[in-house]
């Protein structure tokens, strides 16, 4: 009877564990080029995922340009079966319409799940000078508009980190806009740009080539105990980039749920939340349920912080 149970129950497991799985492939679409933050997240579901669903490939394709908007102006021609989902970002999905230079709105873009946040971090490379924020600072108002910071993406959250800066501390610095954090990468080791205004992600993943000076969290990251927050420093800056997926507006509320779940049910495994902290990311579950309210509340933020980047104005 023992033995019975035990099977029935391994069934009963394994009945769930399927009914959770994709029907068929995923395309698991990238709006940056590899190499960057999405793509790493990406890597480590496509891991997971494979062991979730053993019978099921997790095919990573790119399609990179407009700071993401090039895949975002066209995800609604993908098949909305359920076989193709698409990297998503915030800001970026919301200061890109009111840009006005894509061919999409805000509300084109179907989330299915919110699985990540990288907060914003200011990062030299290890052999600059200024050793502490304070340096920098000063070594940036010493020489206005000298300093260049790269980013991922025009009118993205990185562009809008950098133009929070240049305000909160009274300096003036460029910033160089790459197709994503792996071209950003290269210019930065390469000392083609002073440095680089990204995320704690990008900080944690090059230690020993580049060094943070500053991050946008309400307390310093385990990774980085040696780099004191914005907050520390005077201002109330704690905030960074989103990171999910979204789908096809053909997906009906059934399969966009059901990608929903399987995604929560990756972000709750052991192995990706290691993962994830290895990394630098900081896992957040923002699922269907809770999407309307999300998306309504970070909407009218991001609407409110676009000015800084004088968004919509001609």
């Amino acid at each position: 009877m023992k033995n019975l149970l035990a099977i029935l129950g391994l069934a009963v497991a394994q009945a769930a564990a399927a009914q959770s799985c994709p029907e068929k492939n995923v395309n698991y679409w990238q709006a940056f080029p590899a190499g960057g933050e999405s793509d790493l997240s990406a890597r480590h579901q496509q891991v997971v995922l494979k062991k979730r669903c053993p019978a099921i490939e997790t095919i990573i394709q790119y399609k990179p340009g407009a700071g993401g908007g090039l895949m975002w102006m066209q995800m609604n021609q993908l098949a909305g079966d359920g076989s193709n989902i698409v990297g998503i970002n915030l800001p970026h999905i919301v200061f890109q319409p009111i840009e006005g230079q894509v061919q999409y709105k805000t509300e084109d873009v179907v989330p299915a799940f919110w699985f990540h946040y990288t907060p914003d971090a200011l990062v030299v490379l290890d052999s600059n000078p200024a050793r502490s924020f304070q340096d920098w600072v000063k070594a940036a108002k010493a020489d206005p508009g000298k300093i260049s910071l790269g980013g991922s993406g025009l009118n993205s959250a990185n562009h809008a980190a950098h133009e929070r800066l240049n305000a909160a501390f009274g300096v003036k610095t460029t910033y160089v806009p790459f197709k994503g954090t792996g071209d950003m990468t290269t210019a930065v080791l390469g000392g083609h740009v002073g440095g680089a205004m990204s995320y704690t992600a990008f900080a944690i993943n090059n230690k020993g080539k580049v060094r943070a000076l500053a991050v946008a969290m309400d307390k310093r990251h385990p990774l980085l105990p040696e780099v004191p927050t914005f907050r520390e420093l005077g201002v109330d800056w704690v905030d960074g980039a989103y990171r999910g997926i979204g789908v096809p507006k053909s997906t009906s509320p059934e399969v966009r749920k059901r990608v929903s779940d399987l995604w929560a049910a990756l972000n709750a495994d052991p192995e990706m939340q290691a993962l994830a902290a290895k990394s630098g990311f900081e896992l957040v579950n923002i699922g269907v349920a809770e999407m309307d309210a999300f998306m309504k509340e970070k909407t009218r933020l991001y609407t409110e912080g676009a000015a800084r980047l004088n968004l919509g104005k001609k």
